[in-house]
């Protein structure tokens, strides 16, 4: 029997990621209904898309990543930084009980909220970006995903941020970033990188001036 779009994918992803609740997250989301019509036939190739408003769907590999990374269990409370899309989210609603996402581009929020609607995921809050960087109000995280560079971790995400949990956000300069993913232990975060990558500019206080 010939390989399936979706189980090519997951055996590339599998090549860095091996968390099989993760891998069964990826399985269980239908990424195509994430990317524009025009781009739908790379949907289940292992990269980053356009999705208009120069903003990226992230490729499957760094969506497993950073989902592993965050070492979640089905009773956290996640907050995830730029919903894009919405696949991030959606990856973690199988895997978290909770997720709040905040999105700065207004048309992208509505479309991914939509989308979520649409496939029945009910976990997922998805919130218009703010004065304030996060979501305070719904917190504290067990875990805070950021899927934007920024220069370093945002002071409010690291207070919205409870004991024990972990922020997974690439950092360094606009251009080139490390994936790093730090604990919060007594108020002190322990970090370490995940390798290099490469992300859209984080937009605001804590990101990149234009």
């Amino acid at each position: 029997m010939p390989m399936s779009e979706i189980d090519r994918l997951i055996a590339e992803v599998s090549r860095s990621v091996q968390e099989p609740a993760v891998l069964s997250a990826l399985r269980a989301v239908p990424r195509d209904r994430f990317v524009p019509l025009e781009a739908r036939e790379w949907a289940w190739e292992d990269r980053a898309l356009a999705i208009g408003h120069e903003q990226t769907i992230s490729q499957p590999t760094i969506v497993a990543l950073m989902s592993e990374a965050a070492a979640l269990t089905l009773d956290d409370r996640v907050l995830e930084i730029g919903t894009g899309s919405g696949y991030q989210a959606a990856v973690l609603s199988q895997l978290a009980n909770s997720v709040v996402s905040v999105e700065v581009v207004d048309p992208l929020r509505r479309r991914a909220a939509a989308v979520l609607v649409e496939l029945g995921i009910t976990n997922v809050v998805v919130l218009a970006a703010g004065g304030e960087l996060g979501a305070p109000d719904h917190g504290p995280y067990d875990a805070i995903l950021v899927t934007a560079a920024a220069p370093d971790l945002p002071p409010p995400l690291i207070d919205q941020l409870a004991e024990g949990g972990r922020i997974v956000a690439p950092l360094g300069a606009r251009e080139h970033q490390e994936l790093v993913v730090a604990t919060k232990r007594e108020g002190v975060l322990e970090r370490r990188s995940l390798g290099p990558c490469r992300f859209v500019p984080l937009r605001g206080q804590y990101g990149f001036e234009d």
